[in-house]
């Protein structure tokens, strides 16, 4: 059965969510089913399962997940909470003896002998490290896995750490879990302005027509944190900035950016669009990257502070990498994707840069810029010149802004995750990344990887709170930046938290 004709679960289903007492699953996992079930968007009867090592009982469980619960209209979060706590039940167990997972699956057996529904629905949600994926997943096909009925399991990022391990992995998933049963998340996709990338292009002509190399001249994406890796730090040395934000998240925006246009916004067509232009992209090039390691400032430790971290680690905690889509479309156009931790501010966005206008009848007239703020403040500006109001023929920059909040403040939108999970229930494949998708992307990233590495591309150290390594201008003013009218600011007309320079 192709991915996309998985049909939706929409009898009684169970959810097992394994890794239920880590971090993953009490501050994204739980809440987010917590919304859909109050939202009344889970399937009939739905009860779930939180799976881990801990040894804990029910209450415990219900205590640990009960305040990380958003809440909606406050006169009914205390009794929607209560029915919720009611479906979710909790089992400890290990992760490689086959006895456990017996165990899982008579606990699970159980609810459905106690239900009505003919037909067994069982999605099983890994909020787990890497190291133990297949593990996992051979324990569940093995002793979880339903003949007659629909499974699925749903596997959290990062996929491997390079090219190699990754197809290691996925080949053993495969071997296990069909295609169309295996959900691999990257969050961003289920974000709002990523998913609303496919509408903004290809439902307005005006824009889709202007993402061209003949009109833009250098396009941005850019992830920004304002902490460090906050005693992570030895498990955020295994992987670094470039395989947990650049190689999935922001290429994942570069893919829908870039796209052509897909037949229909069925997954399989939408996948094959992502996957095909990503296959313009060749590997990168040591020379297109920049790396850095925050250093102690403002009051805040080094990344080398902690004590986790190895004292000689080149593993880096901002990047910029310069990649290059070699379709008809976008030959010749930079590409720059930035992330980074412990900088001054905390944003995600993509910044395109059009050309400069024709020289003659204008002096130093800045660039237009179309910038799609994803996070926080989810907006869509265009900065354009008009004519400054008086008797001179003087142009002033100014803009087209829609802020989500002033334009759709009576819209309410959902956590990435709640759109996911929804995704998962429904068989949509269309915000996961198929398994030729995730093979493209590792290859694209996988020698400058290597390179670090072994030490052949070096750390610029930059301060905690900065805007990263002091040759971070130089570096995108390469590829033909140009940052025009720092002074400029949005109008007082805008809400108050979005206030600033753009």
């Amino acid at each position: 059965m192709p991915a996309s004709e998985v049909p939706a679960l929409q009898d009684e289903t169970i959810i097992v969510v394994l890794g239920a007492s880590g971090d993953l699953a009490k501050k994204k996992t739980f809440p987010a089913l917590f919304n859909l079930f109050r939202l009344n968007l889970l399937p009939k009867a739905t009860r779930i399962i939180g799976y881990a090592r801990t040894k804990m009982d029910n209450k415990g469980f219900h205590e640990k997940i009960a305040d990380f619960l958003k809440e909606g209209d406050k006169s009914e979060s205390k009794k929607a909470k209560e029915e919720f706590l009611k479906v979710c039940t909790y089992l400890p167990g290990a992760y490689d003896e086959d006895e456990a997972f017996k165990n899982l699956n008579k606990e699970m057996e159980k609810i459905e002998k106690e239900g009505s529904s003919k037909t067994t629905n069982r999605l099983f949600y890994m909020a787990l490290p890497p190291n133990v994926f297949t593990v996992v997943a051979g324990g569940l096909k093995r002793n979880c896995y339903v003949e007659d009925g629909n499974n699925r399991i749903v596997i959290e990022k990062p996929f491997g750490k390079d090219l190699e391990s990754s197809r290691e992995m996925m080949g053993e998933l495969k071997k296990l879990w069909k295609e169309e049963e295996t959900f691999r998340i990257d969050h961003y996709l289920g974000k709002e302005m990523v998913k609303n990338l496919l509408m903004l292009r290809f439902a307005n002509p005006f824009v889709d027509s202007g993402l061209n190399s003949n009109l833009v001249d250098n396009v941005q994406i850019t992830f920004k944190e304002p902490f460090g890796t906050e005693g992570r730090g030895g498990y955020f040395d295994e992987f670094g900035i470039i395989r947990d934000i650049q190689q999935n998240h922001l290429s994942q925006v570069l893919s829908l950016l870039t796209m052509e246009r897909p037949v229909s916004f069925s997954a399989e067509d939408i996948r094959n669009e992502k996957t095909k232009v990503l296959r313009y992209v060749p590997p990168i090039k040591e020379e297109d990257v920049l790396i850095g390691q925050y250093a102690a400032a403002n009051g805040k430790p080094g990344y080398k502070d902690d004590d986790t971290v190895p004292k000689d680690s080149n593993c880096p905690t901002f990047a910029a990498l310069t990649l290059w889509v070699n379709s008809p479309r976008w030959q010749g156009v930079p590409f720059i994707l930035k992330a980074g931790k412990a900088l001054d501010e905390a944003k995600v966005e993509i910044r395109i840069q059009y050309k400069e206008v024709t020289k003659g009848l204008f002096k130093d007239v800045p660039r237009n810029e179309l910038v799609i703020r994803i996070q926080p403040n989810e907006s869509i500006y265009l900065k354009f010149n008009a004519k400054k109001p008086g008797l001179q023929m003087e142009s002033i920059p100014t803009e087209l802004n829609m802020t989500y909040k002033e334009r759709l403040e009576d819209f309410r939108i959902p956590e990435a995750y709640e759109a996911l999970i929804l995704d998962a229930l429904q068989g949509d494949h269309s915000n996961f990344v198929r398994d030729d998708e995730l093979d493209v992307s590792w290859a694209i990233f996988t020698p400058i990887l290597h390179a670090i590495d072994q030490g052949k591309i070096k750390n610029e150290s930059y301060e905690y709170g900065s805007r990263g390594p002091q040759s971070l201008n130089n570096f995108i003013g390469r590829y033909g930046y140009r940052r025009d009218n720092e002074s400029y600011a949005w109008p007082t007309t805008s809400v108050e938290n979005v206030k600033g320079k753009i």
